[in-house]
């Protein structure tokens, strides 16, 4: 099957040829066809397999043979990195057939909710928001959403987690009930269900594979102790044959003081988290999609929020805190049919997390031995551990659930 079978507007044919778009993904021969026939869809599809370009050239192939040019579509996401990459989509699309958008998204300065508020004034084709910075715009009356044809929700299981379901509810107030809902989702728990059920109107489900990463990704760990795990990262970046590495940390201040540990041994690293402005972090998000960096280190916002061709290596600093989010992290590499290598670090209390990510995606992942002089790390035995950090505070054993801790002296 190729785009042309589509039957989509001739300019975006051509363009999609002239941009090397031969033949689509699984998630978009299902799912075009469904949203060029006006239905409301749900989809669920992990990272990395075309579902932007999925639900952006139906829509356009829409807007170009709309006889009244007006804002056509509204796109919420989970963050402005994402917000901007699916603008930088359209751009790209939509150079051959004269569509406009914009990406509206908090941070900045005032110049920034300034240049947003004249585009938005001047009227665009499609508008890519975050929702705390859309409800603003809404407030203060720049938006007019009277004529929306077409509502997006992207990654909408992580706007979820967000806490923005509010914000989304009080966004769709100011839609048309006549209107086209596609809501896309990397997981589809109760919580996305009950609110496709609140939003979408006989909707089309469609189905990608999920919690399995792309064939292509070698994926290793590591048993380390805490204070191996610099060292060990110092040593595995250190004079090798990866050119474009995507490091994940679970906290800010891990990731700053991997940033300084990085550049200590002079490797071209910088880090990206919620202390540098906006315009910072562009700057570097440019500089590693365009290989100026070789090293970007983060927190689980660039898991989704990063669109970046050619990453080769994905490195978890810590193991992540939900095993979907394993499945996005690592899911930044090998993408496209290409190769590529995830390596994560497994200090003790992460054992039984690791474990239900080994779970979850039906294999064992091999454990690489220490390097001798970092001497031997931790073994490998999460049916031991008996304890985990988790959202209760109270230890999880296997056998017995949530053990009890110490009556007080006031306990019945």
């Amino acid at each position: 099957m190729t785009f042309s079978d589509f039957n989509f507007d001739e300019k975006l044919t051509e363009g999609l040829a002239s941009m090397g778009y031969i033949h689509p993904t699984p998630i978009q021969q299902m799912a075009i066809p469904v949203i060029m026939n006006k239905q409301d869809v749900i989809a669920c599809a992990q990272t990395g397999t075309g579902k932007t370009a999925a639900y952006l050239l139906p829509i356009l192939n829409n807007i170009v043979h709309s006889e009244k040019r007006h804002l056509n579509t509204l796109v919420i996401a989970p963050t402005r990195e994402l917000a901007q990459q699916i603008d930088q989509q359209i751009e790209g699309f939509g150079y051959f057939l004269g569509v406009s958008s914009i990406p509206v998204y908090g941070g900045g300065d005032g110049a920034i909710w300034e240049q947003q508020k004249k585009a938005l004034e001047a009227g665009v084709d499609i508008i890519i928001a975050t929702p705390g910075r859309l409800i603003a715009q809404l407030a203060s009356g720049t938006i007019k959403l009277d004529h929306v044809e077409h509502l997006v929700l992207d990654e909408a299981d992580r706007m979820l987690d967000m806490g923005f379901y509010d914000d989304i509810v009080r966004i769709i107030k100011y839609l048309p009930t006549n209107r086209q809902t596609l809501l896309f989702s990397a997981t589809m728990p109760p919580k996305i269900r009950a609110l496709a059920g609140r939003i979408l109107k006989d909707p089309q489900e469609i189905n990608i594979a999920i919690s399995k990463p792309a064939e292509g990704i070698l994926q290793l760990a590591y048993s380390v102790y805490n204070e191996q795990k610099e060292k060990l990262i110092n040593i595995l970046l250190k004079n090798n044959e990866y050119t474009s590495i995507l490091i994940f940390a679970s906290t800010k201040e891990n990731v700053k003081k991997l940033d300084r540990s990085l550049q200590k041994i002079g490797l071209t690293a910088k880090a990206i988290h919620s202390d540098l402005e906006q315009v910072e972090r562009e700057n570097i998000l440019r500089e590693f999609k365009n290989k100026q960096l070789s090293i970007l280190i983060g927190t689980d916002v660039l898991s989704r929020g990063i669109d970046v061709d050619g990453i080769n290596l994905v490195v978890n600093f810590d193991v992540p805190p939900d095993p979907e989010d394993y499945i996005h992290r690592i899911g930044r590499t090998a993408r496209a049919a290409t190769t590529g290598t995830a390596i994560t670090l497994i200090n003790p209390l992460d054992q039984r997390k690791f474990f239900r990510i080994e779970s979850l995606i039906g294999k064992e992942i091999p454990k690489v031995a220490m390097p001798e002089e970092l001497g031997a790390g931790p073994a490998y035995e999460p049916e031991k551990r008996t304890y985990e950090p988790t959202s209760s505070k109270k230890p999880f054993n296997k056998n017995r659930g949530f053990k009890r801790g110490p009556r007080s002296s006031g306990s019945k």
